[in-house]
């Protein structure tokens, strides 16, 4: 009997959990319009603090937050307009391209009928047939320029965030603690701490490393012989914002751009070695000197929440996937019933990274000190 009433208790309780999950999942996905810019939101004014708090000594608190405001979108329309600059050369040669492309199609072509057997005509005909079935579903210039205003207002959404979240802060880090029981306050206050600290230096060290790689990729696409190697540079290190995926498809597009230029097996094969090399000095010198270990999530769930951000959010899920996560964390390894989820998120690999360096930097503090 008692047993039985353990089993129907631990099935209840099993039956909460995946009640909540299956509501949490709904909620995240029907009200991403709304959390998709509060989360942006949040995560910039985090990372705009430290600025805002340096500034709000001298010129007052509403005019520090403008001011950091002002420069985050400076820095902005900079990017755009050098990616803008450079569309404009690609769009210069497009006759060129369209040229190199249809010659590559129909070599393509030709090899498709020789081992499969369809032949061109019939190739084109089904492409064709996609076209019309694509295109009747409405107009693609409408459906662009809905786009274009949607991420318009968000970016207007997220700066009115930014500006809230900072102007408000105290108040509510105070409403945090006053939800905390008085015996945990201390606690509360570490990680809400922590938590920003976390998105802190994982914003400022992603952007530190996006514009390193932008002078690498810069560099190895120039000597490669890519044109426009500073467009594809500037691609290939934003694309760096979403990880393992975000490289693989920024060398992807490069290199098919790179034969579309008419650029032949020498071009392709300087671009995948300017690939490798950034890599290995991304993965061995840049992570672990300007990232660090701040956020140490092991790769299986890196992945998975990648893929469940992009399901729920789209390519905003992916962008937001490892920060939030990163926080989450932190939030289990305070919360005692969440410890179990927090480890099994960890990884032990960067832990011990970051432990070594500690060792080193101890040992020749000693042989200095000697």
């Amino acid at each position: 009997m008692h047993d039985d009433s353990m089993m129907s208790a631990s099935l209840v309780k099993s039956i909460r959990y995946l009640l909540f999950f299956t509501l949490l999942v709904v909620v995240l996905y029907y009200a991403r319009p709304f959390l998709i810019p509060l989360s942006f939101g949040a995560l910039f004014s985090m990372l705009l603090l430290p600025l805002s708090d340096r500034l709000e000594q001298y010129l007052g608190k509403a005019f520090s937050i403008l001011v950091c405001i002002l420069l985050l979108i400076f820095i902005a329309l900079g990017i755009f307009a050098l990616i803008g600059w450079q569309i404009s050369d690609i769009a210069s040669d497009a006759s060129r391209m369209q040229t190199q492309v249809m010659r590559m199609v129909a070599r393509a072509q030709q090899q498709i009928s020789a081992v499969i057997g369809i032949s061109p005509e019939e190739q084109r005909e089904l492409l064709q047939n996609q076209q019309e079935g694509s295109s009747a579903g409405g107009t693609q210039l409408t459906s662009v320029f809905g786009a274009l205003m949607s991420v318009a207002a968000n970016s207007l959404l997220v700066l009115v965030y930014i500006f809230l979240f900072l102007y408000t802060r105290k108040r509510l880090k105070i409403f945090l603690l006053k939800l905390t029981p008085e015996r945990h306050r201390e606690e509360a206050t570490r990680t809400i701490g922590e938590c920003r600290k976390v998105a802190q230096h994982y914003l400022s060290g992603l952007s530190m490393m996006i514009v390193c790689l932008w002078i690498l990729y810069g560099i190895g696409f120039t000597i490669a012989g890519v044109k426009n190697a500073l467009f594809f540079a500037i691609l290939c290190g934003l694309l760096e914002i979403i990880p393992f995926i975000g490289n693989l498809t920024g060398t992807l597009i490069t290199s098919l751009m790179a034969l579309s230029q008419g650029g032949g097996v020498t071009i392709l094969v300087g671009v995948l070695i300017t690939y490798a090399i950034v890599q290995l000095f991304q993965s061995y010198v840049l992570e672990p000197l300007v990232v660090g270990s701040k956020v140490n999530i092991n790769p299986l769930f890196t992945i998975v929440i990648l893929i469940a951000g992009e399901l729920l959010w789209g390519i905003a899920g992916m962008v937001l996937a490892i920060p939030l996560l990163g926080i989450f964390k932190i939030i289990c390894d305070h919360v005692e019933p969440l410890k179990p989820y927090g480890y099994l998120m960890g990884d032990d690999g960067k832990r011990n990274e970051s432990s070594g360096s500690e060792r080193r930097k101890h040992f020749f503090r000693r042989k200095s000190d000697q």
